[in-house]
């Protein structure tokens, strides 16, 4: 513990080379938990990007090569030493989700567009990279984030409702999709009903008695042994089929340019949830073990990866914060760790595909509707219910939208909420007014008409930066205060010290405030104001209109020149 506080206060230096920062400076002493971290990570990792293909609407060979190249290109690009890049099930469902129309699922065509929405991603997170917008995963909150995932854990589970029972999937909509289930209840396959119900238990069971050892790695052997024993598929139980063995081909998707704004939007949105979450997944674990970060590097690694997904005929990916805990949790500390996942699944590839072939499609649809699970986060909804329930509204919107809408238009939604959340913060900042208490101290008080510092003065102290949002706010409350004060007041002190900024509309309305105070024989007077704040005002002609001996670094000093009646 004493060594983390040590590289957080004194950061590690800077890495020799661009390349290769998830590994070096090699650690020879962590290598083999490592190494043990990506086997476990292959063991976990392998059922659930097959389960992935079943969301995304790919061939299930496509979730094994998320963890071939796209792994391999972010461990040598990336910064993060512990970020996982691999299939992500927000991304496979947004992806799913908008090329509902474009393309059949299963058909050659919709891979081509789903390699073609890759290919995007990687360009615009090129992008990002190059204009430095790594911070904008800032901009989405973590109250929407948490309900942007709640709501496509619902869809996702809700989708595998019908595959539970071995049926076919009707329409998209998930209440089309529990009606269809109802209906189809009678007809189901009590054997699928029962595999189904044996992998849930098993992952379940695993999870919270073992949860180091992958239950779903277990419950697929076992499934595929038993369909190959009793063969499954003759008792009328769907299997995986025919998985292609080898190396994945290299080359661009068979696609037109009139495709490009088709998939443009879906892009988009699968581009703003990675940098949300893969920043938010680095940075935390950089933190946890004081090491550096740079996420405009990362936004290289990630874009790198992408392009090198859609060139080798698979799909999105992303920085997965499940997977990287499950490397952390088991013993792995650096990049090593997803190249030895690598390492176990070209063995899986190249020797494996056949008993695979075995898998009863129950079986994934019971994986993916565990992870579906897994994304309803009910304590962080509940956390958030409990502390700051106003802020759950817009995470229960951003849920519904994914759930009843889409989960495009619910990323959509989720950025237009998180700068919702952030200009309603804003637009009701706190102030208060600042009186002096018998230690000479300063005490702050509610801001209600009436109210004054002293005789003759009020000290009015707004905490945020002054923008077009809040500036009629700040102006209310600031003429509120002045006509309402008994007896009036000859000055009002502007307690400057956290406003940062000024807009336009913001200076335009500190003038008309200035000249409706003036208007009542009442002097504006400024303290605190920062340097690059008081530039503003002096372009903004707003220092000769208050007067250049009405500005004050400290509060103290104007107090002194108040009560001496200087001005």
């Amino acid at each position: 513990m004493k060594k983390s506080i040590v590289n957080i206060i004194q950061p590690p230096a800077k890495p020799r080379s661009r390349l290769f920062q998830g590994i070096l400076p090699l650690n020879r002493s962590n290598i083999g938990n490592d190494i043990i971290g990506g086997i476990v990570l292959a063991a976990i990792g392998i059922p659930e990007v097959m389960g992935y293909t079943k969301i995304s609407g790919t061939p299930i060979a496509t979730g094994l090569y998320t963890l071939l190249l796209p792994a391999i290109v972010f461990a040598i690009l990336g910064s993060s030493r512990h970020l996982v890049v691999a299939a992500d099930s927000a991304t496979a469902a947004i992806l799913a989700a908008g090329l509902l129309g474009l393309a059949p699922q299963g058909q050659s065509h919709y891979l081509a567009l789903a390699q073609l929405v890759a290919i995007l991603v990687g360009g615009l997170l090129l992008l990002a990279r190059l204009f430095r917008l790594g911070f904008l995963a800032d901009f989405l909150s973590r109250t929407v984030l948490i309900g942007f995932l709640t709501g496509v854990g619902i869809q996702v589970a809700i989708g595998q409702l019908p595959g539970l029972l071995d049926l076919q999937a009707v329409g998209h909509q998930p209440l089309q999709q529990i009606l269809a289930t109802i209906a189809g209840l009678p007809h189901a396959n009590p054997l699928a009903i029962g595999i189904s119900i044996a992998v849930l238990v098993t992952i379940q069971l695993f999870e919270r008695f073992i949860p180091k050892f992958p239950g779903a790695l277990l419950a697929v052997a076992v499934a595929i042994f038993t369909s190959w024993l009793f063969d499954f598929a003759s008792q009328g139980i769907s299997v995986v089929g025919n998985v292609p063995s080898g190396l994945p081909a290299w080359g661009l998707p068979a696609v037109t340019l009139d495709e490009i704004p088709q998939v443009i939007g879906i892009a988009l949105s699968c581009c703003i949830v990675i940098v949300a979450q893969s920043a938010a997944t680095a940075r935390a674990y950089a933190f946890r073990y004081g090491e550096s970060f740079n996420e405009n590097i990362d936004l290289e690694g990630l874009a790198a990866a992408n392009l090198a997904a859609g060139l080798t005929g698979t799909f999105v990916v992303n920085g997965s914060p499940t997977k990287t805990e499950i490397v952390d949790t088991a013993g792995g500390r650096s990049q090593v760790a997803q190249l030895a996942t690598v390492a176990v699944v070209l063995i899986v590839i190249l020797f494996l595909t056949k008993p695979i072939s075995y898998l009863p499609n129950p079986v994934l649809a019971a994986i993916v509707f565990s992870i579906g699970l897994r994304l309803i986060d009910i304590r962080g909804m509940r956390s958030i219910l409990k502390t700051h329930p106003e802020e759950f509204y817009l995470a229960a919107i951003a849920a519904v939208t994914v759930v009843f809408v889409g989960v495009k238009e619910g990323i959509i939604a989720a950025v237009m909420l998180s700068l919702i959340l952030h200009v309603r913060h804003s637009y009701r900042p706190h102030s208060a007014i600042i009186i002096p208490d018998e230690n000479r101290m300063w005490q702050a008080i509610p801001v209600r008409p009436g109210n004054i510092s002293e005789s003759g003065l009020i000290i009015y102290r707004f905490s945020r930066d002054l923008f077009y949002a809040n500036a009629t706010f700040f102006s209310e409350e600031v003429l509120s205060l002045a006509k309402s004060a008994t007896p009036p007041v000859r000055w009002f002190i502007l307690e400057a010290r956290a406003i940062t900024e000024i807009d336009y509309s913001a200076s335009l309305t500190i003038r008309d405030v200035v000249k409706e105070l003036s208007m009542q024989h009442v002097a504006l007077i400024i303290s605190g104001l920062a340097p690059e704040v008081r530039r503003q005002f002096d372009r903004d002609g707003l220092t000769d209109l208050i007067g250049t001996n009405r500005f004050f670094n400290h509060l103290e000093e104007a107090l002194v020149v108040f009560r001496s009646g200087s001005i």
